[in-house]
């Protein structure tokens, strides 16, 4: 195919990022709003117990062990790597490109599963300390030590999707990439709600069957499984499935995206590693790693529908500008990203901090229905609306440094976010083993944001300067369009309070109609205000 055919590589209409963004956004919206589900289901079937402590966190141990390998940054490093290698020898040579670097990832996660699957005692260990009777936590620790043993093979799995998510997305494909993970997370849901049926709800480590473990971890496998044939599906669409080749070592750009990816692995790690010191804190309250990953689930779920949404979408552009050396066009690029990612963050702020109590009284289902939960959880998505803006901004910041091939910063911001991160968990363990410490637990992960992003955005205004380092119109016609929402917030969390929406016998039905409808009413005038002040302030389109 012939390189001008590219779409990945051409100057984009000035509507191709918002466009973009948008479909990012929406497929992402799906994906992650199973996501949520996944884990409210698992809640409510396994219950506030320390079993579904370790399962939580067990299951979740590949993706965070691939994250540590590669993770959100083998899209930053390998896209902009095959947008400048299709540029400059077709989709043939990106082909090349992309089997070197899968070959090498493949090699390297092999070896980790291997290691992951001997230590797999130690790692069970760390996620059931936390339980107090001496032997619950023996049962516990081999009960988790063959979950583990079950889902590590997903680690490679999870390396084959996001090669192939990279590779649609080096294409402008952005659709079934952001939506295929909603097919894994159905299939999880379903596993847990046939286990749950079958084997009952709310059980303990000393009453859970092996069996009962086994069929959770298979139908975990299973459910990943599905995940990477539907990213191979998309990268086959766009021309770019191909296999592995160890054929790296010999060619020049694949070495290239080896060494940035070593060189990036802090990037991932640090935060990958923060989460799990977070997830095995929290084991040592009944639930509270429900309250946690939830908590991070809704923080994720939230910054991938609009800040992120609009980061992923602005990166070729970003590493099309920086290949020409175009400082004006990046300049340009950044501000018109920074501005979409603010603008799509503040309506999502507002609405979950006023009401993040008939939130948290929706989330909190079946077995974990308890004041205990519900309370801690509704602060920690106060916290969450916050921390959802902060790293939303530190994700289009770090994006725009690898379209750069500047490594280096994104690093030390992810260096710096766990130290703060980490002197913040720690410091948890001087609180009670309660509500409070699960509330200090998410406010770590705001804490760490904060620090990334400043330690990215002030060297990327240092490297793109003369140019201007944001819109200030385009960032003043999204806060009257703020302004303009925050009275429609203010009457839903009053409705909710006068009908019970804030008591723990609450009807979550009306609740969740309550904030449905009250969201859609509050995002359409923040809309129209956004377009009306636009054209008044003069900020473009």
């Amino acid at each position: 195919m012939a390189a001008s055919t590219v779409t990945a590589i051409d100057d984009p209409p000035p509507t191709t990022t918002a466009r973009n963004s948008a479909t990012v956004a929406g497929w992402t919206l799906v994906s992650r709003a199973t996501g949520l589900l996944r884990v409210v289901v698992i809640g409510a079937v396994l219950g506030p117990t320390y079993f579904a402590n370790a399962f939580q966190a067990g299951y979740v141990v590949p993706n965070l062990v691939f994250t540590m390998v590669a993770g959100p940054v083998l899209a930053m490093v390998l896209v902009p790597s095959v947008v400048r290698a299709i540029g400059a020898g077709g989709v043939a040579r990106g082909r090349e490109v992309l089997g070197g670097a899968a070959g090498w990832l493949l090699g390297v996660s092999g070896a980790v599963v291997a290691l992951l699957m001997i230590l797999s005692p130690a790692v069970a260990w760390t996620l059931t300390f936390g339980i107090p009777d001496p032997a619950a936590r023996a049962r516990g620790l081999w009960l988790t030590t063959v979950l583990v043993l079950l889902v590590a093979p997903q680690v490679l799995l999870y390396i084959v999707a996001h090669l192939g998510m990279a590779a649609q997305q080096s294409r402008g494909r952005f659709a079934l990439a952001a939506g295929a993970p909603a097919a894994e997370n159905v299939i999880l849901i379903a596993t847990v709600v046939s286990a749950g049926w079958y084997y009952g709800t709310g059980l303990d480590v000393e009453h859970v069957p092996i069996d009962m473990v086994l069929a959770l971890g298979v139908g975990s496998t299973a459910a990943v499984t599905l995940h990477m044939a539907l990213q191979l599906f998309g990268a086959a669409r766009v021309g770019l499935l191909t296999w592995p080749s160890m054929g790296w070592r010999h060619d020049s750009e694949a070495r290239a995206v080896s060494r940035r990816l070593v060189r990036s692995v802090g990037v991932a790690a640090w935060p990958a590693a923060a989460m799990y010191v977070l997830l095995a804190l929290a084991g040592s309250v009944p639930g509270g790693v429900f309250v946690v990953q939830l908590s991070y689930s809704v923080f994720y779920s939230l910054s991938y529908v609009s800040a992120r949404a609009v980061s992923m979408a602005a990166l070729p552009g970003l590493a099309h500008a920086a290949h020409r050396e175009d400082g004006a066009t990046f300049g340009s690029t950044w501000r018109q990203g920074l501005s979409y990612a603010i603008i799509a963050s503040l309506p999502l702020l507002v609405l979950l901090a006023m009401n993040s109590v008939p939130t948290a009284n929706i989330l909190a289902n079946g077995e974990l229905r308890h004041a205990a939960l519900i309370g801690p959880l509704a602060t920690c998505l106060g916290v969450v609306a916050v921390a959802q803006l902060v790293g939303g901004v530190h994700d289009i910041g770090r994006q725009a440094m690898f379209a750069r091939l500047d490594d280096r910063i994104p690093r030390r911001a992810s260096e710096v976010a766990f130290g703060v991160i980490l002197v913040a968990a720690a410091a948890s363990l001087l609180l009670p083993a309660d509500g409070s410490r699960l509330i200090w637990l998410v406010a770590a992960i705001l804490a760490g944001e904060l620090a990334a992003a400043g330690t990215v955005l002030t060297r990327l205004r240092r490297s793109i300067q003369p140019e201007r380092f944001f819109e200030p119109r385009m960032l003043a016609a999204a806060l009257v369009a703020t302004l303009a929402l925050a009275p429609v917030a203010a009457a839903m969390w009053w409705l909710a309070h006068i009908t019970g929406g804030d008591r723990l016998a609450g009807d979550q039905l009306a609740d969740f109609a309550l904030l449905a409808l009250g969201g859609v009413v509050a995002l359409g005038i923040y809309v129209l205000v956004l377009r009306v002040a636009v054209r008044r302030i003069g900020g473009g389109s």
